[in-house]
């Protein structure tokens, strides 16, 4: 649950505050679905801490004190100097020549991470940003005011420079916000909400736009899925060892205490949970079940042991100071650095993608075998419910496996790692950059393909549970095992999929499997 304080005067919505205790992922991902209430703090300790910082930099100003980005130009153009009288135009040319983005918009869900994360680091008071801004970037997630961010152009260091200045445009009145699902003139929108468009002071357009927001907030809402993945993953897989009237002694508690990775062991007492493994092996079952269920708590495993480290390093990211130069208000210091670099959220995002693709290729594998009336023992060719003379015409699942093929290759295609394609940009100045950015948009992209690849196995289980109870002798059988997880599963499941019995196209039942995934509609071991 997120970091939540009172918030009666907001009919009770969660609030997550800005300015006090550290954010959490589940923060981030309350602000994006729109389930909790950005809060600037007001305690006046920190708002004094943010006011020392921007009143050092002016008095700097004042002196002659010469500030990378602040009276000299960017990047390589370091050695540039900017007059005096030009310094407070500045910050207005950087967003301005940054807007050249493509791809894909940003959704509104990412957007609002991507506002938290930005507001978070620089809450942190070593940016050298007034209270104004701070509140400024507060208004727009209050109000639902999101700027259009176009997806590609970022190389992850210096920061997210080109998506974040579409965020420093929109705070200043210019470029474009999504507003209750439609594409509004930023001036127009901020104006309709009581809102001034800011004259950025000094620094602060390059304090907006010189961090690593868009990758970390993206890494936020990928570790909520991912975290979602394993369980749904390991029910699934409970389901299709039932299915196959599989082997449940492969999950048995001792034999994984002889290998203790937690994550592993974890998965194991899931299915130790949904499965009769303590009870005699009867004699007709095979020994040994093949790879894709026996192996199922390793590779799950994988994804589970790794979340703890995924967690700490994107929640440091999150609440770091990540701009450059960093501002010291307590010791009055200009500290010139690289904390835009996000070689952390690279390498997060580039091993979380890898894990995840494992489990889509895992699940597939299930399904081949599902449907392959060679290894489903005694089930009907690619789970057809057909049954007399119509089942000559039909094909059942044999489709859906296909399908669920491309989308476990594609998966596995984006595994490369984004991090390791550093590329010299801007005059040799960001001569090695993190790809932070691509490997988190990958990221998302591998968990969107393994959610479809999820609602495909879960047609499948929900198909086959239903073959394999009719055979054993009804669905009572289900009612037996342990937890009862798996005949609630199978109830849900069947509200929403009806059992193929006749061909039909699948594909509204697949959008509504992955709505289901997406909101995570089913409780999954508490």
């Amino acid at each position: 649950m997120p970091h939540t304080e009172s918030a009666s005067s907001r009919n009770d919505t969660p609030v997550v505050s800005f300015g006090g205790q550290p954010l959490r992922i589940e923060d981030v991902v309350a602000l994006a679905r729109g389930e909790a209430q950005a809060e600037l703090s007001g305690d006046e300790t920190f708002r004094a801490r943010i006011r020392r910082g921007a009143d050092f930099l002016d008095r700097l100003l004042r002196e002659d004190g010469t500030v990378y980005g602040v009276t000299t130009g960017y990047g390589d153009s370091c050695t540039v100097t900017v007059p005096p009288e030009l310094v407070a135009e500045l910050p207005h040319h950087l967003y301005t020549y940054h807007g050249c983005g493509l791809g894909a918009l940003f959704t509104p869900e990412q957007t609002r991470a991507i506002l938290a994360a930005r507001l978070s680091s620089l809450s942190r008071g070593y940016s050298g940003v007034s209270v104004g801004l701070l509140q400024q970037i507060e208004a727009l997630l209050r109000n639902d005011l999101l700027p259009l961010i176009p997806s590609e152009g970022s190389v992850g260091a210096s920061g997210d420079l080109t998506p974040l200045s579409y965020l420093a445009a929109v705070l200043c009145g210019e470029r474009q916000v999504w507003r209750k699902g439609e594409q509004v003139d930023a001036a127009r929108a901020l104006q309709d909400a009581g809102m001034t468009p800011l004259r950025l002071r000094p620094k602060e357009g390059l304090a907006i736009m010189n961090g690593t927001a868009v990758m970390t907030a993206l890494a936020c809402l990928a570790y909520d899925r991912a975290d979602y993945l394993c369980r749904l993953a390991t029910r699934i897989t409970a389901m299709a060892t039932f299915t196959l009237d599989g082997n449940a002694h492969h999950f048995d508690a001792t034999l994984f205490s002889v290998k203790p990775h937690p994550g592993q062991q974890q998965v194991a007492a899931w299915l130790q949970a949904d499965l009769p493994c303590d009870q005699p092996l009867r004699n007709e079952k095979r020994l040994q079940d093949r790879y894709s269920i026996r192996c199922a708590p390793h590779v799950i495993g994988v994804l589970t042991d790794a979340l703890p480290w995924l967690r700490s390093s994107i929640e440091n990211e999150l609440n770091s100071a990540n701009d450059n130069p960093i501002i010291d208000p307590d010791n009055e210091r200009v500290l010139h650095g690289g904390h835009f670099y996000g070689g952390h959220i690279a390498f997060a995002m580039d091993s979380m993608k890898n894990a995840v693709a494992n489990i889509a290729d895992l699940l597939d594998r299930q399904m081949a075998l599902m449907v392959d009336s060679r290894y489903n023992n005694g089930l009907p060719s690619n789970l057809s419910g057909a049954t007399g003379p119509r089942a000559a015409i039909n094909h059942g699942l044999k489709a859906l496996q296909i399908s669920s093929s491309a989308w476990t290759a594609e998966a596995l295609k984006l595994t490369m790692p984004a991090s390791v394609f550093s590329r010299s940009t801007e005059c040799h100045n960001q001569d090695k950059v993190s790809m932070g950015t691509i490997a988190a948009r990958d990221c998302l992209r591998v968990l969107e393909l393994t959610e479809q690849v999820v609602a495909a196995l879960l047609i499948t289980v929900r198909q086959g549970v239903a073959l394999r109870a009719d055979i054993a002798g009804g669905e009572s059988l289900l009612q037996e095992l342990p937890g009862g997880g798996l005949a609630a599963m199978q109830a849900a499941l069947s509200q929403d999929i009806p059992l193929v019995a006749e061909d039909r196209m699948l594909e509204p039942d697949l959008r509504l499997l992955l709505e289901r995934i997406r909101s995570q509609a089913w409780t999954l071991y508490e």
